[in-house]
């Protein structure tokens, strides 16, 4: 099963570029192993062209390395905190999209002015303080400020999404930049109009329960 979710992990770090999330070796996907509790991770600064189900780095909750030859995410820490702290969720992806990151260098949150926004998120897509990179100050900004929705911006930074597999937190992620593309269009004709909350709340609602088969 481990060798199931590391060809996972792979493929889903492979779309990334090819959905244009992220530029050379920048981003990557994990996804938590049921079962065991591991964590395979995208290793450090390895090309995306480049990546094999055997390059996947596993680490335990503590970030120890438990199989594979390459270093780690450098983004592991963070990864981790999430996971440790956010039970439900099943993969964690950090990308720079172009327009949700464009959102994040503002410091703003995406307000819900339109129902995919709606539907995929359930209300703005919230912003989180600066934290620095490279221990768990991006994790504890996640677990504090992410609330229901599946993203974050991380200000100054990028984004992150969550979900209970890594095709959910890879949808969010995509889906993501498609809302922060629209949004930005509109504001370069105009104010977007937010949706009321309760109308959210409803369409949201709808969406998780009726969408899809």
């Amino acid at each position: 099963m481990l060798n199931d979710l590391k060809a996972l992990v792979c493929k889903y770090n492979k779309l990334l570029p090819a959905h244009g999330l992220v530029t050379m070796t920048s981003g990557n996907v994990s996804g938590r192993h049921a079962a065991s509790g591991l964590v395979v991770i995208k290793p450090s600064g390895v090309d995306f062209d480049d990546l094999k189900p055997e390059d996947m780095s596993v680490v335990d909750l503590d970030g120890n390395v438990v199989e594979g030859r390459l270093k780690p995410s450098v983004d592991t820490a963070t990864h981790l905190y999430v996971y440790r702290h956010m039970p439900n969720v099943g993969s964690v992806i950090h990308t720079h999209s172009n327009y949700a990151t464009a959102f994040a260098a503002l410091g703003e949150p995406i307000p819900c002015c339109l129902t995919a926004i709606a539907d995929e998120f359930g209300g703005p897509i919230p912003i989180s303080a600066y934290a620095r990179i490279g221990e768990e100050e991006i994790g504890r900004e996640i677990v504090e400020k992410i609330g229901e929705c599946p993203a974050i911006l991380m200000k100054n930074h990028g984004v992150f999404t969550v979900g209970r597999s890594v095709p959910e937190a890879f949808k969010a992620a995509v889906m993501l930049e498609d809302v922060a593309k629209t949004v930005y269009i509109a504001r370069s004709m105009g104010a977007p109009i937010e949706i009321p909350a309760e109308e959210v709340a409803r369409a949201h609602k709808r969406y998780v329960e009726k969408y899809g088969q």
